[in-house]
């Protein structure tokens, strides 16, 4: 519920940073803004959400291995208890979740980012995608940009997911109170969001070129995290080409961030209350 909620708010947003990562297009506001007004009069309202079934089909149990991973291992670390105070162990059972449910759901992503760069008559379903890749590029294709994946979601679940324990943990300290309400939860995420998307951002450039590698009219193949770090560097430059598409990032971000954290939190207590689980506890 999370992440379906949080991915379903800001997938316009999401398929136009990715448009605008595995292009050459320089990134503003003007022009993400031209691009979706481009694509709603173009092919209507429900095109600026392409690529969402795959979004889904990604994000629901990426985000429920991600999130019960990540209780396990903050019992596994015990990071879990009340006198825990360790940003370290924090910052590992975030990085922790997140490697579990990114190597679980990889190819999931991979498919999503490719529907949401090329026209429906290319790609019109997830399975599509897979039947196309599978015959033209062969298993290896599924985890194409694999490590650069691994590579970026160990900052990004580790600092997103220790960020939010960390002022869930402060605030407790501070007030008294055992949890904070659905407003400072949110707030909490947002601010987790924004560091996590900003600690990773360059290696989520990587990998969206070489999950799209020869799709958005360019030679180059993207085949290495460093040569594909060079080749963007030395054509688009650092903010134009590495960080391109990050003050996007940071609108999205904290947003869907927020949002997921914010939801599970409210979903996991309310669980907490019902009769069968309570007996089962």
């Amino acid at each position: 519920m999370a992440g379906a909620l949080a991915k379903t708010v800001i997938a316009p947003l999401d398929r136009t940073k990715i448009i605008f990562q595995v292009t050459k297009m320089s990134f503003s506001a003007r022009g993400a803004l031209h691009f979706l007004i481009k694509s709603y009069k173009e092919a209507g309202l429900l095109s600026l959400w392409r690529g969402n079934s795959a979004t889904m089909a990604r994000i629901v149990p990426y985000a429920a291995i991600q999130f019960t991973a990540h209780e396990q291992w903050k019992h596994f670390l015990h990071t879990d208890r009340p006198d825990s105070s360790s940003t370290g162990m924090r910052f590992l059972a975030g990085s922790l979740a997140g490697v579990t449910a990114q190597s679980i759901t990889y190819p999931l992503d991979l498919a999503r980012a490719r529907m949401a760069v090329t026209h429906r008559d290319m790609y019109g379903s997830i399975v599509q995608v897979f039947v196309k890749m599978w015959r033209a590029e062969r298993p290896k294709a599924f985890y194409k940009g694999f490590t650069p994946t691994m590579l970026g979601v160990v900052p990004y679940a580790g600092v997103s997911f220790c960020t939010f324990e960390t002022l869930k943990h402060k605030h407790k300290e501070m007030t008294g109170k055992s949890a904070p309400n659905p407003l400072e939860r949110l707030l909490f995420g947002a601010l987790a969001g924004l560091l996590g998307q900003t600690a990773s951002y360059p290696l989520d450039i990587v990998r969206r070129r070489m999950q799209t590698s020869g799709l958005n009219g360019c030679n180059y193949p993207y085949d290495t995290i460093r040569g594909t770090i060079h080749y963007v560097y030395r054509t688009e430059g650092i903010i134009g080409g590495l960080y391109k598409g990050l003050s996007m990032n940071w609108i999205k971000g904290p947003i869907a961030v927020g949002i997921s954290f914010a939801t599970f939190d409210i979903c996991q207590n309310a669980l907490k209350e019902l009769p069968v689980f309570r007996s089962a506890h």
